[in-house]
């Protein structure tokens, strides 16, 4: 039986190619003080022989993995699914690898996954934390000793830069726009409320109410369809129903949507709906659904850059420290008017 044969090594390109192991290596690195001449001829015969650059022995050495860790709560979901795609179109063009672990928003879940990262050597992290306010993940990201960007939600007290969506400012503008059509019993459905966003997204809610001398009407029960059409359906029987319903993401939006529809509530005759995050079919529903649209491929694509800028600027990721000037950057969200608030 023949025994298959081994690998080539940097040493048999070299012997080839007729130059020395460092030629080799500055070729596998980029070329830099290689002639255009003798470049191709390396090239050509790394092609030839089908050399691979052994990963694991340059790591050792020093040298970069080049991959990039992406902790999310959720693949499945689309505004992080979309993230991802633009993080990732960023760690290509910088010839890394972008690797995703998924966290379902537990903390514990969070830390075995970076774990995980840290002993593959992970370049860099871009991080959507689970708890924002989490001294245990703030005092972990530190010890890795790696770039790091959150995104979507920053991390408190940890010095870490952020790319965020204005959270805030775009629920404020939502429910303002519905108070702008006379409407006054305006229900803010939501669930999760110790996650960052949704907690902005409240907190400007209660600013435009509160502006306009209106009493804030909020439920933060929902999880799923279920208990919003519970929720819905509560709100609807009492003896001041709500005139509008402002939703704190797109599920919930949905879950309103389709509770509306199964109880023959016109929409937005009897009552307004306006969610926060777009999706996919919110504009061919009927009603279309008006919504607040978040910028999500620049949110992880700034994010992105802004971790192998902070790779570059190092040469080798050696502290978490290094950074943009701006420790936050916050992106302006867009009112998109369509049918079911009202507007036409």
């Amino acid at each position: 039986m023949q025994k298959p044969s081994s690998p080539p090594t940097l040493a048999e390109v070299a012997r080839k190619a007729r130059v020395g192991t460092t030629t080799v290596s500055r070729v596998i690195n980029g070329g830099e003080r290689v002639s255009p001449r003798t470049l191709k001829r390396v090239q050509a015969v790394i092609e030839q022989l089908g050399y691979m650059p052994n990963q694991a022995a340059r790591i050792l050495k020093g040298e970069r993995a080049k991959t990039i860790g992406l902790v999310i709560p959720s693949i499945a979901d689309s505004f992080f699914a979309s993230c991802a795609e633009a993080a990732q179109a960023i760690a290509r063009a910088n010839d890394s690898l972008l690797m995703v672990t998924v966290t379902g928003n537990d903390p514990h879940m969070e830390l075995e996954n970076l774990n995980h990262l840290m002993r593959h050597r992970t370049d860099g992290i871009l991080l959507s934390p689970a708890n924002s306010q989490s001294d245990t993940l703030a005092d972990f990201l530190r010890r890795m000793n790696i770039p790091i960007v959150a995104f979507d939600r920053p991390l408190s007290n940890s010095g870490i830069p952020s790319v965020l969506a204005d959270n805030f400012n775009g629920a404020r503008i939502a429910t303002a726009h519905l108070i702008s059509h006379g409407y006054r019993r305006i229900l803010c459905l939501g669930g999760e409320p110790t996650l960052y966003t949704l907690r902005e997204r409240l907190r400007g809610y209660h600013q435009a109410m509160q502006e306009n001398g209106l009493a804030p009407l909020v439920d933060m029960s929902v999880k799923d369809y279920k208990s919003a059409e519970y929720a819905i359906e509560s709100s609807l029987a009492t003896a001041q129903p709500p005139e509008a319903i402002f939703t704190l993401k797109n599920s919930t939006t949905i879950y309103a949507f389709e509770t509306l529809q199964k109880l023959k509530v016109p929409i937005p005759r009897s009552v307004a709906l306006l969610g926060y995050d777009d999706f996919e079919l919110a504009a061919t529903l009927r009603p279309a659904i008006s919504v607040i649209q978040q910028p999500i491929e620049d949110i992880g694509r700034i994010a992105a850059e802004i971790l192998f800028e902070n790779l570059a600027v190092h040469g080798t990721p050696k502290s978490p420290a290094a950074r943009r000037p701006q420790d936050e950057i916050r992106l302006e969200t867009k009112l998109v008017l369509r049918h079911s608030c009202g507007c036409r």
